[in-house]
């Protein structure tokens, strides 16, 4: 395939009709001026049906071929994890760019083929870590950037919710891949890439603590970043109150953020600590995702590749495999 030609507007086809789609992706999605969306696919003809009534779509599907067929240039798969795989080799063989949720594929061996088949199609691949593209998140990261933190010794990050075991498909091992570790915790490994840098070790425990499913309701991880300082999150799905937060410690100053991590349609604070100044803070109201469609929507309008690609998620998978392998020892 030759190299796609500049779209003037992104027609989007959304795979997965679950809540975050109903609720989250869609609703941001209509703030994009040069995106719509066009068609709808589940394997629940009543559940596509019952998205095509609320949002307006031109068309809804239950067969992925025929939807992949329909007037779309872009495909948002916020299906189960267990059919990332599959639903992003067809979209990129049938030349549709694609924004995939977290994670990328079931397994690294799985992301490195798709990173490869839509290198291949000439296909651009993104993943929804929208965290990165929060205005204090991207502040944060300009003051380490700038070195107004010095060198850095250590980053810390906790995201923990809490989420009894039910049917829901994050339960299931053979459709999630795992629990809290990689619902959770590949946020914050992309978090952890995104300031300090790609990640030399890491090492630490998956376990069930309060709740007892085929998956782990907590995990916890110290990393070593190849260039310099270390790094440590947590996360868990057996918490009903938790100080979720960012830290990042450096040796003439540190940054946290609050507010951010786990929550929604509330205002994050930026605390600033530098040497020779006193306590700053920022507070910011932003929807992370929203922010991550228009950089995506500005990368396929111009057929330039993404802030977060898909070998950002072949890499925090690897990482995830690798606790996981440790931990099963």
């Amino acid at each position: 395939m030759g190299k796609q030609r500049k779209a003037k507007r992104i027609k989007w086809g959304v795979a997965g009709c679950g809540r975050y789609s109903e609720l989250t992706f869609i609703p941001a999605l209509e703030f994009l001026r040069k995106s719509s969306l066009e068609s709808l696919f589940s394997n629940s003809p009543k559940r596509a049906k019952e998205l095509y009534d609320k949002y307006g779509a031109t068309a809804h599907f239950s067969n992925y071929d025929e939807f992949l067929k329909s007037n779309i240039n872009a495909v948002y798969i916020g299906s189960v994890n267990a059919d990332h795989y599959e639903q992003v080799k067809k979209a990129a063989e049938a030349g549709k760019n694609i924004l995939c949720e977290k994670p990328l594929a079931m397994s690294s061996s799985q992301a490195e083929e798709l990173v490869k088949i839509c290198e291949k199609n000439n296909v651009l691949l993104a993943v929804n870590y929208a965290h990165r593209f929060h205005p204090l998140v991207l502040k944060a990261k300009e003051i380490f950037d700038s070195q107004m933190l010095g060198k850095l010794t250590s980053i810390h990050m906790n995201f923990n919710i809490d989420i009894p075991p039910s049917n829901n498909f994050r339960f299931n091992k053979d459709l999630s891949g795992g629990g809290a570790l990689r619902d959770l915790g590949t946020h914050l490994i992309d978090l952890m890439r995104f300031f300090g840098g790609e990640i030399q070790t890491i090492d630490g425990v998956i376990d069930n603590i309060i709740y007892k499913s085929e998956v782990e309701d907590f995990a916890s991880a110290i990393i070593k970043f190849k260039s310099n300082g270390y790094g440590h999150f947590c996360v868990s799905f057996n918490n009903k109150k938790a100080f979720n937060r960012i830290e990042i410690l450096g040796h003439k100053g540190a940054v946290s953020i609050e507010n951010l991590i786990g929550k929604k349609n509330v205002s994050a604070k930026l605390n600033i600590l530098l040497e020779g100044e006193g306590r700053k803070a920022f507070r910011k109201r932003g929807n992370k995702l929203l922010y991550l469609l228009k950089s995506v929507q500005n990368s396929f309008l111009k057929n330039e590749q993404p802030m977060i690609t898909g070998y950002d998620g072949l890499i925090n998978l690897q990482l995830m495999e690798e606790l996981e392998n440790k931990c099963r020892k």
